[in-house]
């Protein structure tokens, strides 16, 4: 486990979809612009909170 704390991040999916995924896992495969990714944010709550406002924005597809 490393010293400093989990960052998270919102991506956005082809398919208009937004996920939040952990710094861990925001690697080369998943190759998004950066209109396609915000963050990132200290906790998962908050990346969550956030999505939910893309939502209303009309920036990212309720799942």
């Amino acid at each position: 486990m490393s010293n400093h704390p989990q960052a998270w991040y919102i991506i956005k999916r082809p398919t208009g979809h937004c996920e939040v995924v952990p710094s861990d896992r925001t690697d080369d495969k998943l190759q998004v612009s950066a209109k396609d990714r915000w963050g990132p944010f200290s906790s998962q709550e908050e990346a969550f909170a956030r999505r939910v406002g893309l939502i209303r924005a009309g920036k990212c597809q309720p799942m």
